[in-house]
């Protein structure tokens, strides 16, 4: 799957430049191709690890405005969350469902057909949805955990 969904990406970003007559620059091409490797989310200072190791090059201006293209054509999306931005590669998902530690900040994904279908089926006046991202924040079960043994130790202390 990954190396077809590079291949149609690929495809996707060529077209998009050719009709808006933009140039089709090996860093474009490269940093496609980067986004597409990472499993799940990854910051700039990730994607810049993986290009500095793969020794490519690249001015942090370059990576901030080849992600905002690729925003633009949907091939990518942005998360603002607590513990910082978060890009994702999206070709064939633009539907998201997170929930996120605000004691420690991890964030897991949300596999739930119900809410989706739930999402959905909402009806929104002369608009198109495309997608969502939808966000829960609370505390994970190891972080409860930790926060009541912590309360039990001041309460037995006292």
């Amino acid at each position: 799957m990954k190396e077809s969904a590079t291949a149609a990406v690929r495809q996707i970003l060529t077209d998009y430049l050719n009709e808006n007559k933009l140039r089709k620059t090996p860093e474009r091409f490269t940093l496609l191709d980067a986004v597409y490797s990472f499993d799940g989310y990854f910051s700039v200072q990730n994607l810049e690890d993986y290009l500095e190791k793969n020794h490519f090059h690249v001015s942090r201006a370059t990576l901030y405005n080849t992600l905002n293209l690729f925003m633009r054509m949907r091939l990518v999306i942005c998360h603002r969350l607590e513990s910082g931005t978060r890009y994702e590669a999206s070709y064939a998902n633009n539907s998201h469902c997170m929930q996120i530690c605000t004691v420690c900040g991890r964030t897991t994904e949300v596999k739930s057909p119900e809410l989706t279908a739930t999402i959905q089926t909402v009806r929104l006046k002369r608009f198109r949805r495309e997608g969502f991202s939808l966000y829960i924040y609370g505390t994970c079960s190891s972080c409860q955990a930790k926060l009541t043994r912590e309360k039990n130790k001041r309460t037995k202390n006292k």
